[in-house]
């Protein structure tokens, strides 16, 4: 069965190059500090050694792809790049940062994925990864190191993939969520939105979310996680370090993190998408 194609939204209401730093905003007690990677401090390497020439490109983001623990990198494809079907050793997501991706069991029709579109790969399952267009995604793993290896070692860990489209995304507002602050009655095109990817939005669990932020959007990510980790999906933003003095300009493919307690101070005049992996709750407070 071609679990993909049943599954083709998130039922989100469930409440759900070396790095700089700096000082992220001032809070009551001593400023956080926060690491910050532009799109252009990414270093890149081969993803797949064995391939040569043909294999994609990674980036690491966060952590180390090639090592044991959790990394986040990029990956970028040529126009028309088409994978051998084969499968990997620990189970990742993935999220489309630019052009068309297709990743799905080998006999399955394209299903382009456009920008904001995510799904995950179940250690151990066929599948093919296709790109249309230049081809870009974020790849998060819980485990390492991320390796690929032929079919004929496929084997069924009890998992199963997932396919959203960015147009088949439930988004959250200040109505539908306390994440974010706001008034629940002003236009949403001017609201901040969000949306539960995965684990659980309660406790000091780890979570992945996509925050989307209005076009002229300013404001702050409150947080108190141990792990709070930005990563730039769709359009620019700006982050705020030092009281202001320190402006730095992201990217897709930029990325802030920040340990303990923090309040970042973002803002955009077209309005972006973050994805934001983080360790317990963070609330999102416009200006």
């Amino acid at each position: 069965m071609n679990y993909r194609r049943t599954i083709l939204t998130i039922v989100a209401l469930i409440g759900l190059a070396i790095p700089t730093t700096a000082h992220a905003q001032e809070t009551k007690s001593a400023p956080a500090k926060v690491e910050v990677r532009t799109a252009a401090e990414i270093p890149w390497q081969k993803l797949n050694p064995a391939r040569g020439d043909a294999s994609p490109q990674a980036g690491t983001i966060w952590g180390d792809q090639t090592k044991d623990g959790e990394s986040g990198f990029l990956v970028k494809f040529v126009d028309g790049f088409s994978s051998p079907p084969h499968i990997h050793n620990i189970t990742y997501r993935g999220i489309v940062l630019g052009g068309g991706l297709h990743n799905d069991d080998p006999e399955a029709e394209p299903m382009w994925m456009k920008v904001g579109s995510y799904w995950t790969q179940p250690a151990g399952e066929v599948h093919i990864t296709s790109s249309r267009g230049a081809g870009i995604g974020y790849v998060e793993i819980q485990s390492g190191p991320y390796l690929v290896k032929p079919g004929s070692e496929a084997f069924d860990n009890g998992e199963r993939p997932i396919n959203v489209d960015s147009t088949n995304i439930v988004w959250l507002d200040a109505s539908n969520t306390t994440w974010i602050k706001g008034d629940v009655n002003a236009d949403k095109s001017k609201n901040a939105q969000m949306t539960f990817m995965w684990g659980s939005p309660d406790g000091n669990q780890v979570n992945g979310t996509m925050l989307k932020l209005p076009v002229g959007f300013s404001g702050k990510l409150n947080t108190e996680s141990s792990s709070f980790k930005v990563i730039v999906i769709d359009g620019k933003t700006s982050l705020h370090l030092d009281g202001g003095k320190d402006v730095r300009k992201l990217t897709p493919g930029g990325y802030f993190g920040t340990e303990g307690k923090a309040s970042n101070h973002v803002s955009t005049k077209d309005g972006c998408i973050f994805y934001v992996r983080a360790k317990g709750k963070y609330t999102v407070v416009p200006e």
